[in-house]
């Protein structure tokens, strides 16, 4: 009777995978892998394709959708109806990306706006505590990691007597980016009356994934920062540790999309504290700053689309003259991986700057196997030396500049929320490409000689580490 029950149980369980895979399985290699297993090893092969084959990620973040625990930017007021705007001319040859954008996100590309870049600490963390004490009614900051000490003491100092003139100020830290802290910022801003928050606290679920990676602070609904940089001493980096310290960009905004980098923060703070506010205050009018026309994009898993990937790739595909990219952590899938040799491969100078030290050395294995194939087919590698290169950066055909807190791998792509912005502005990507060759002119380009010279077990090592890319 037993083997009865175990054979019944075997062909349920193995039917069952089988059909989840085939079903639920978009890429067909995959599918193939746990189908082949789910039959060659009845319950051992199901059991592990309910342990590890299912995407739990997505579901659960569907899921907080269908209850109402995560709602749409447009659902808070007040609810602007924003026309498609035609770019002008200048814009010509990127009217399909437009195109692609318009179709996968819910906001719309907006006139009228400032964007300043701000290099590394120095320049970022002043303008942003200048703006900190001229507030005169909220105070929104959303981060990953915010350190409590050293320049995040004098942040903790400015919210703090912010509060205290009557300023509103709402902060949220992300709960698996607070392990990073020394001192965190909760314990910092104990008794201080700034309301601070954790987004997907840990007790509730060990949650890896699902992460708020998102960088933004908005000062009176007028004035926003965004970009690559968390609030650490790390970003000062004439005067942090070598070892530990971190380049990067950050950006001051004003004009229009302000008000849809509002509407995201307060999309955020919905999530963590079940509270909608609605007060019209939060959205002043605001008034055209500049040149730039800027679209802000917040995706995570939660959305129908990966909109910040297919507009990657939107943007490798309609590319005429060159692409440039600035990240710290790069770990195409295939798919990427095609779209970047395809640019090449049509006459597009594609050039890649990432840091030839990484903080996180298995991601650094990862990214390297794929070196080989990219640099066989044209696409140029150069590896930015010492301080860590924290930089993400996309730019295309000195036209188009895609800034923000995601990295070039599948854990932003999918598992995290971040938070950029597409902007048209040739003003701004000439600036930006200046920076960028900048540092090109001092990083160390990357060449198949050297590739085929690592010692096997390098190989080995790398191509190995690149088998957990999705998990990374």
């Amino acid at each position: 009777m037993t083997l009865i029950t175990l054979t019944v149980v075997a062909i349920a369980t193995t039917v069952w995978a089988v059909g989840h895979a085939l079903l639920n399985k978009r890429d067909p290699r995959s599918a193939l892998v746990w189908v082949s297993l789910s039959l060659a090893m009845p319950l051992v092969g199901p059991l592990a394709y309910w342990l590890l084959g299912i995407n739990r990620i997505t579901r659960r973040a569907h899921k907080w959708h269908k209850t109402g625990r995560r709602t749409g930017i447009q659902n808070f007021s007040p609810v602007e109806e924003h026309s498609i705007i035609e770019l002008p001319d200048d814009y010509s040859s990127l009217y399909n990306l437009e195109y692609l954008a318009d179709r996968v996100a819910k906001t719309r590309t907006q006139m009228g706006n400032s964007i300043i870049p701000l290099i590394n600490g120095e320049e970022a963390y002043p303008a942003m505590l200048d703006t900190i004490n001229r507030a005169n009614h909220t105070i929104h900051l959303c981060c990953y990691i915010f350190d409590g000490n050293l320049i995040g003491e004098q942040f903790v100092k400015a919210l703090s007597a912010a509060v205290n003139r009557g300023v509103s100020v709402r902060v949220i830290v992300d709960a698996m980016g607070e392990r990073y802290s020394k001192v965190t910022a909760r314990k910092a801003l104990a008794g201080s009356g700034v309301d601070i928050r954790h987004f997907l606290p840990l007790y509730k679920g060990p949650f890896i994934n699902l992460r708020n990676h998102r960088k933004l602070l908005i000062v009176d609904g007028l004035y926003a920062y965004t970009g690559g940089m968390n609030i650490r001493s790390n970003h000062c980096i004439e005067t942090a540790d070598p070892d530990s310290a971190a380049s990067d960009l950050h950006f001051k905004v004003k004009g229009h999309v302000v008000g849809d980098l509002q509407r995201i923060f307060l999309e955020d703070w919905f999530f963590v504290t079940g509270k909608r506010l609605d007060d019209p205050t939060l959205f002043p009018e605001l008034k055209p700053e500049g040149t730039a026309f800027a679209r802000a994009i917040s995706d995570g898993p939660d959305r129908a689309f990966r909109k910040l990937e297919w507009i990657v790739m939107g943007a490798l595909a309609t590319a005429k003259k060159r692409v440039r990219i600035m990240t710290p952590y790069f770990i195409p899938d295939r798919p990427m991986v095609t779209a970047l040799i395809t640019a090449a491969l049509q006459g597009v100078d594609v050039t890649l700057i990432l840091p030839k030290m990484n903080n996180l050395p298995f991601v650094a294995w990862a990214s390297r196997a794929s070196y080989w194939e990219l640099i066989k087919n044209g696409v140029k590698i150069l590896e930015q030396p010492p301080p860590f290169a924290h930089t993400k950066l996309l730019l295309v055909d000195d036209l188009w500049s895609l800034i923000g807190s995601a990295n070039f791998d599948t854990r932003s792509f999918r598992l995290n929320f971040e938070l950029n912005l597409s902007i048209f502005d040739t003003g701004l990507a000439a600036e930006l490409d200046n920076h960028f060759e900048k540092i090109k002119a001092k990083s160390k380009c990357i060449t198949l000689k050297e590739m085929d010279g690592r010692p096997l077990p390098v190989k080995l090592r790398d191509a190995a580490a690149r088998l957990f890319s999705p998990y990374l």
